[in-house]
């Protein structure tokens, strides 16, 4: 697993803890870098901190373009997942399109259910054609 891969996983796991926890999204983020147990890093923060700062519009977007599902309804690791992938989609202009799609389907096999994968990859890919559009 690279480094970024690495990165998304520990971000998911911030933003899952934080969301069990019912605290804001990124919650626990000073905690797991003053722990450091496992390490925190940069990419990892800035993650996180862009998934924070853009939440109203991320989430607008998922409950808006997902076919079957409010945003409510997905599972929380499903949920959190597409926040990053759609986070690095549309707002971080380092990370290639098909690496953020990519990225956020390989979280999903790795850590979801069987379906997982299959959704996240066509909302991802749905925002995607949409992307030019959406404005943000």
């Amino acid at each position: 697993m690279s480094a970024r891969s690495k990165a998304r996983k520990r971000a998911l796991d911030v933003l899952y803890e934080s969301e069990v926890r019912g605290l804001p999204v990124g919650g626990t983020l000073a905690d797991r870098v003053a722990d450091n147990d496992p390490p925190v890093n940069e990419f990892t923060v800035a993650l996180v901190e862009g998934v924070a700062k853009h939440i109203d519009v991320i989430d607008d977007l998922l409950d808006t373009h997902s076919v079957g599902w409010s945003l409510d309804r997905m599972p929380a690791v499903d949920r959190n997942i597409l926040r990053i992938g759609s986070y690095e989609l549309l707002f971080d202009d380092q990370v290639p399109d098909v690496v953020a799609v990519s990225e956020a389907v390989a979280l999903a096999r790795d850590l979801s259910t069987d379906e997982s994968p299959a959704f996240v990859n066509g909302l991802l890919a749905r925002l995607l054609q949409l992307k030019p559009t959406l404005g943000v």
